[in-house]
């Protein structure tokens, strides 16, 4: 039964060429563009489900009286859950990439079925990335999402009063999983009829040498920008967490922006785009992703505002002294 369904799927998808990756981040974009762009200009005259879908965390919506969207949040805590997802699933994609460069063998044939499936079908999939592109921003991605999945789960302070719409937990789980498959579409050794090439320093330009530099800055920024959040909940001599409010944040690009780690966050897969210049695919996620956390920065911005009566002045939203 299940197998029928998925060969009727597959050859509707063959059919009309349906790229269930690229819809599914396309959908995101348009979804955070349009919305985000009502939360912005005339959130007051916008149904509670959607601003209560927008807003989580410090600066969640206080209307409660909508009792379907509360039923339909979760502890903000469960972030740590799709961190654990991106660091199994990441590490998985970069040991496939690795090994078919060292052992100069094609993927398994189940994940070039997969990868049909949700690439566009088998005639649409072609060569865009080389294996030593995906190599490297296989890396990357792993490495973000091990150091998330350590912050999460060992070191970040979550308040438990800090709830999240269920919707956005599921995104949260949505982005991983399409973002890691991105790296793997369009791959040599992932693609019918092509083999993986062998892997070179020679071979990285010198555009992809400044995103590497890009990411590496913008990674070890994030996680400093997350260590001035943790340190604001802990007793500097005691190490033990003795506050779960909002503080102000202050040092680092704090003192130019509101919300540095959103920022650096864009850095990062705009560096990754810079690795992989061919891939559509790609170029869609980092419109998704510019586009949620420009939108979560504006609101993060104006919950400061509003809640600190001596709020820096010169601090923009997201982008200094831009945004």
């Amino acid at each position: 039964m299940f197998r029928k369904f998925f060969i009727n799927c597959q050859e509707y998808i063959e059919n009309y060429n349906i790229h269930l990756i690229n819809t599914l981040f396309l959908s995101f974009s348009l979804v955070i563009s349009a919305l985000g762009a009502l939360m912005i200009t005339v959130e007051s005259a916008l149904p509670t489900f959607i601003r209560k879908t927008f807003r989580y965390g410090k600066h969640k919506c206080k209307d409660d009286e909508y009792s379907l969207a509360n039923k339909l949040e979760v502890p903000k805590s469960w972030f740590a859950h799709f961190y654990i997802f991106a660091f199994g699933w990441s590490i998985c994609a970069f040991y496939l990439v690795l090994k078919g460069m060292i052992m100069h063998s094609t993927a398994p044939d189940l994940v070039v079925i997969f990868l049909d499936f949700i690439g566009g079908g088998k005639n649409e999939r072609k060569v865009l990335i080389k294996s030593n592109e995906a190599l490297i921003a296989t890396l990357l991605m792993t490495l973000q999402c091990i150091r998330r999945f350590y912050e999460t789960n060992f070191v970040q302070i979550f308040s438990r009063k800090n709830k999240i719409n269920l919707s956005q937990y599921i995104v949260g789980y949505l982005h991983y999983f399409g973002s890691i498959l991105a790296l793997l579409i369009n791959t040599e050794g992932f693609v019918k009829d092509s083999t993986p090439s062998t892997f070179s320093f020679a071979k990285i330009t010198l555009v992809q040498y400044i995103c590497l530099a890009l990411f590496h800055f913008s990674w070890s920024q994030q996680w400093k920008t997350n260590m001035i959040f943790v340190n604001l909940r802990k007793d500097s001599k005691t190490g033990k967490i003795h506050s779960e409010q909002h503080l102000l944040p202050r040092g680092g690009l704090f003192e130019m922006v509101s919300s540095p780690h959103m920022f650096f966050e864009i850095q990062m897969y705009v560096a990754i785009m810079g690795i992989l210049p061919q891939s559509l695919t790609w170029k869609l996620i980092v419109i998704w992703v510019t586009g949620n956390q420009i939108v979560n920065a504006l609101l993060t911005h104006k919950w400061y505002k509003e809640n600190f009566k001596n709020y820096p002045k010169n601090r923009k939203a997201i982008i200094p002294f831009l945004l």
